[in-house]
């Protein structure tokens, strides 16, 4: 036995006829301390909730469900919580959707303080795996003029009173909330062989699906000297078997890639009904890639070459005949679909101007085309939504409660 001091919350509280037993949490685990005191000790603000500073002597357990428990020798309320007014009960279980009405208070619950400490951890082994294999870490800007993605589906950031047309605008240029990091990792890839950033990202997306935030994290990678898709899905792999999880990658054993065209073929031998077309050149949707993923076993499966005209201009031209395709790959994974995507980037810098100027963006890209004339490399990168990877490796459905504030179409509370 020894004397211990303890800080955290009132997880639950059962006063008996001669003692009091509370179980105190400080955050740090899903379990609790458990502290005896005399009945004595009871307080009217005592109960599920408050905050709690507890002094005594920390001792053995002669019961199996802890190893130890606090003998309390004093007991402070240092905040009440009134359990009528208070939206969760000591004793109910609560949906994620129902704890999701109160993104103020939800963190104090056990299951989403659980989703928070996971995702700690998981934030944490990705940049350990990237400092340890030999990645720079780069902050990328928040603030940026160019669209990577060419969607059009960008928060445009405008100062009070001022507009664009204004050649006194803040910028002088329009200028928007990145969608990625990508094109700043490229320019850092001329001199660092292999670089990553981690951080939000900004989509103005008019959804309120179960895997759509407009505020979201990606993790994102660029590796120079690379010709090759297998490479990309290698780091890929290795990456993202989290081993303070599970090792996701290698328990499912994902599945060797298929082409964008088997895919079409295998979606069109399917005897399913799809709201979307599945002709050659369309877009995979959402209800194609869990097919896909299904009808390959329900595994995490790359989808490599897609139809040249599908992806943005910097991915790497297949120059193949008669399907064009570019060497870009995603990677689909169960109950989510679409979880990272990725490519080779377009390094010859013929083909780079004309597919600009058929974009109409040479002069937009110029500092880009610069990028290819003075000592470009072959490389390559990919990025993951990191929102999405902790909806399947935890297997919550909702996108939403695995972020602490999350943002969407006609919502931003806090």
């Amino acid at each position: 036995p020894f004397g211990c001091h303890c800080q955290g919350w009132v997880r639950s509280f059962r006063p008996q006829k001669q003692n009091l037993f509370l179980h105190v949490n400080d955050g740090s685990s899903l379990k609790s301390l458990q502290v005896i005191a005399p009945a004595a000790m009871n307080d009217p603000l005592l109960g599920f909730g408050c905050a709690v500073e507890v002094r005594g002597i920390l001792k053995k357990s002669p019961h199996s469900k802890q190893p130890v428990e606090l003998e309390a020798e004093q007991i402070w309320v240092i905040g009440e919580c009134n359990p009528v007014d208070f939206p969760f009960k000591i004793k109910e279980r609560h949906s994620l959707e129902y704890i999701r009405q109160f993104l103020h208070l939800r963190c104090r619950t056990n299951a989403f303080s659980s989703l928070l400490r996971i995702r700690s951890e998981a934030t944490a082994a990705v940049h350990s795996y990237f400092k340890n294999n030999g990645f720079l870490l780069v902050h990328t800007p928040t603030i940026t003029s160019n669209d990577c993605e060419g969607a059009g589906e960008l928060f445009q950031v405008e100062p009070p009173g001022t507009t664009f047309a204004n050649e006194g605008s803040f910028f002088s240029v329009p200028v928007y909330l990145t969608v990625s990091g990508q094109l700043h990792l490229e320019v850092m890839s001329g001199a660092f062989p292999r670089v990553y950033t981690f951080g939000p990202t900004f989509r103005a997306e008019n959804s309120q699906s179960r895997r759509h935030l407009a505020e979201f994290f990606m993790v994102e990678a660029e590796i120079s000297f690379t010709e090759s898709i297998e490479d990309l899905t290698k780091v890929w792999k290795s990456a993202f078997a989290l081993t303070l999880l599970i090792s996701w990658m290698e328990l499912f054993h994902v599945r060797c890639p298929i082409t964008y065209t088997e895919a079409i073929d295998i979606l069109k031998r399917s005897s399913e009904t799809f709201t979307f077309p599945t002709d050659w050149g369309c877009d995979l949707m959402t209800e194609h890639e869990k097919f896909l993923v299904k009808h390959c076993g329900n595994i995490p499966v790359f989808v490599t070459d897609y139809p040249h005209d599908l992806k943005p201009f910097y991915a790497r031209d297949n120059q193949d005949h008669p399907k064009h395709t570019a060497a870009a790959v995603d990677l689909l994974v169960p109950g989510v679909g679409e979880l990272s995507g990725g490519s080779l980037r377009e390094e010859r810098l013929d083909l780079l101007r004309s597919r600009l100027g058929e974009c109409g963006l040479e002069d937009t890209y110029s500092w880009y085309l610069d990028l290819r004339r003075f000592g470009s490399v072959p490389h390559g990168g990919f990025g993951l939504g990191f929102e999405r990877y902790l909806q399947c490796i935890l297997g919550v459905d909702n996108i939403k409660d695995v972020i602490p504030f999350p943002r969407f179409s006609h919502s931003c509370l806090l």
